[in-house]
């Protein structure tokens, strides 16, 4: 069976651990050459030849425009962006988040997502092919009590995606969002509150934690011509959790 991205160059961010690893490393193993990055060095380092990795602040504009085209150097442009970087903020209510914390999940989460389709569209719109896959979440469907900005960030996500969905299907440019449900990856289980991942875990019907890889299949779906005729659509990887 030839692998679904082959000749594909693929940009990953938030790709040291977690979700976006786990997606860098079976984008590779699908045929794609991938460039990783994030704002720091992974623990271990990747293996696979085809995956090539730098630091990067997805909230800087400068830095997008660093990678890409250094992307566009090499390989002549980017067919794939998944916009996977993100922080959980202060996940306070909203009357007591303050204005930096705001803006600091603001930056991370939505302007990089604002960022990345900016600067990858050109070269996909001239292409006439790419697919862009946003990662929101389930909190970008539903609400919590508490996490006010990562609510907003993730929800800003959702319709973003659509927008750019329908303003560049003419074009052949495909843009999806995907809506994870609660994960086993450092920032759920190093940085998350455990009360909060037991509720969480709980309100999930098939009463687990989702793995990277099972996002990391759900992302190679969205990104590969097996979804070609999908754009600006919500994939729901939750374990049930919406379904409710």
């Amino acid at each position: 069976m030839t692998a679904q991205l082959t000749g594909k160059v693929a940009l990953i961010t938030g790709a040291a651990r977690g979700i976006g690893r786990a997606a860098a490393e079976l984008f590779a193993h699908e045929g794609a050459h991938v460039f990783a990055t994030d704002v720091k060095q992974p623990d271990e380092p990747f293996l696979d030849g085809n995956i090539s990795f730098s630091i990067m602040d997805v909230a800087s504009e400068a830095d997008w425009q660093r990678v890409v085209q250094s992307i566009k150097t090499k390989h002549g442009g980017v067919d794939i962006l998944v916009n996977n970087a993100a922080i959980g903020g202060s996940q306070l209510p909203l009357a007591d988040e303050n204005v930096e914390d705001w803006n600091r999940v603001i930056a991370t989460n939505l302007t990089s997502v604002f960022l990345g389709m900016r600067e990858v569209l050109p070269g996909m719109r001239l292409k006439r092919s790419g697919s862009i896959v946003n990662v929101s979440s389930i909190w970008g469907i539903s609400a919590v009590a508490g996490a006010a900005a990562y609510h907003a960030t993730k929800a800003a996500v959702r319709h973003l995606t659509k927008h750019a969905a329908v303003t560049y299907a003419p074009e052949n440019v495909r843009v999806n969002s995907i809506h994870p449900g609660i994960i086993a990856t450092p920032m759920v289980l190093e940085d998350q509150a455990e009360e909060t991942s037991a509720r969480v875990v709980a309100a999930t019907p098939l009463g687990r934690m989702g793995k990277p890889i099972e996002l990391a299949k759900g992302m190679l779906f969205l990104a590969s011509d097996e979804s070609s005729f999908m754009t600006g659509a919500e994939l729901v990887i939750d374990g049930g959790y919406l379904a409710q």
